[in-house]
């Protein structure tokens, strides 16, 4: 069965629930050599995380002898004061419900179909504790606070648009992580990609991992998981600097960045992507990239679901223009 519970570093686990603020004050009486003091936290507050209480030393929570500390491997001297306010930290805020209006294609009682606009971070993450996808759909649906990330089975970009599926239960949540990993579940998308590939219709079949020169990029590499992308071109044109192309892309395998990955692998970086290559052209400020197409079989009773999702204006006026004739 694949591991529903919540990925390390989704949740700050030992972090006070609630926005109380708590001093607490010892003394080192530890050997001259010293203990670092992140270590000798833990006694003083041990039912907390480690990981939390060097949060707290690096936000300026922690004092030794009434001097902010921000160095968790700062070693202890006999005597001296330690003082450490528990305050919450971002990633305990995070899986609070947050009111915001949900483009919700469908709903039952045991999943959510939501068209997600461009901008909107799904997951709460460094730099963005709050304001996203999750938050909203706690507020919606305040049950989720009991489900693995609040129902959230798959992920889409910060700036990719399109359709997701949350589940509502635990059973549809097992139901729809297991179909995924299956690959029972369909997702297409519509890419517009700088380029013209040589071939009408193709697939990329290449493993993708975290780039080893860049942190916040991926990359096709050998170590990387298998990783699979049809690719069918629907039509090209023009742009004041060299031609792009509209694609159907096809997920066999969920990757992050899969599609934005292969396609640069190839030469074909999507329009107004940045991270991989892409030059701004037509209009769009973030990648050219919209899930538009879902369909799966439901995780309770079986029945054949799909949804498609159309494209956002931004989307909608690069095709336009590039493709005048395009029933995209």
């Amino acid at each position: 069965m694949p591991d529903l519970t919540p990925a390390a570093g989704d949740e700050d686990a030992g972090a006070p629930e609630d926005d109380a603020v708590e001093l607490r004050e010892g003394r080192f009486d530890g050997p001259a050599s010293g203990e670092r003091l992140d270590r000798w936290l833990v006694s003083l507050a041990p039912e907390f995380s480690r990981s939390y209480l060097q949060q707290l030393i690096e936000a300026g929570e922690v004092t030794v002898d009434a001097a902010v500390q921000r160095t968790p491997a700062k070693r202890l001297g006999p005597g001296q004061r330690i003082a450490v306010r528990l305050v919450p930290t971002p990633q305990s805020r995070a899986f609070k419900p947050e009111a915001m209006a949900l483009s919700i294609v469908h709903e039952d009682e045991h999943l959510i179909v939501i068209d997600k606009p461009a901008g909107l971070v799904v997951h709460p993450a460094a730099g963005h504790w709050s304001g996203t996808l999750l938050n909203g759909v706690l507020a919606h649906h305040p049950a989720a606070a009991g489900l693995p990330r609040a129902g959230i089975v798959h992920r889409l970009d910060k700036d990719t648009s399109g359709l997701m599926v949350v589940g509502k239960t635990l059973p549809a949540v097992t139901g729809l992580v297991r179909a995924i990993a299956a690959r029972e579940v369909h997702r297409e998308y519509l890419a517009i990609a700088h380029g013209v590939p040589r071939e009408a219709s193709f697939a990329i079949d290449a493993p993708i991992g975290r780039d080893p020169q860049s942190r916040v990029r991926m990359a096709v590499i050998g170590s990387g998981k298998p990783s699979r992308t049809d690719i069918e071109c629907l039509a090209s044109g023009d742009l004041e600097q060299g031609r792009a192309s509209v694609l159907r892309c096809t997920l066999h395998t969920g990757r992050t960045h899969q599609i934005r990955v292969h396609l640069a692998s190839r030469g074909h970086p999507l329009v107004s992507d940045a991270v991989y290559g892409g030059a701004t052209a037509l209009g769009l400020e973030r990648q050219a990239l919209h899930a538009r197409r879902l369909a799966f079989a439901h995780p309770i009773d079986s029945s054949e679901l799909e949804f498609e999702a159309e494209l956002p204006t931004d989307m909608r006026a690069a095709c336009d223009t590039l493709a005048p004739m395009l029933d995209a």
